[in-house]
């Protein structure tokens, strides 16, 4: 009876679009609302909830694969820059003062020499 419901709900996602990163995003901000909802009682975050729910399954049921991956698509470059602007966090950006490079040094290490991989040349910076 098993092996039978699993045919049919693989027949049935035939040319539909399935889950990907967006969906599992949604999964966890849902799972993160419910566990909030259990300690401040909302109806916003039940709401919250709902709604993410519906579009989670409305995006894994879609048959227009073409649009739900432009959507994940676009999830994923949002993701990469907040990522990259965190990452940012950690390091300061100095420009050496003879060729103009770039150079990421990490921060909190106080007054330091900084050599340039393009130049060779060195000076002083504080991080």
């Amino acid at each position: 009876m098993w092996n039978r419901w699993k045919d049919n709900f693989r027949r049935f996602m035939v040319g539909r679009y399935g889950g990907d990163e967006l969906n599992r995003f949604l999964m966890t901000a849902i799972l993160i609302a419910v566990i909030l909802n259990l300690l401040i009682r909302s109806r916003i975050l039940i709401w919250a909830e709902g709604l993410c729910l519906i579009v989670c399954y409305y995006r894994m049921f879609s048959k227009n694969t073409g649009k739900r991956f432009q959507e994940n698509q676009t999830f994923l470059n949002l993701r990469f820059r907040m990522g990259e602007k965190v990452k940012g966090w950690k390091y300061k950006i100095f420009k050496c003062p003879n060729c103009g490079q770039k150079l990421r040094i990490p921060r909190g290490h106080g007054k330091i020499s900084i050599h340039c991989r393009k130049c060779g040349h060195d000076f002083m910076g504080k991080s």
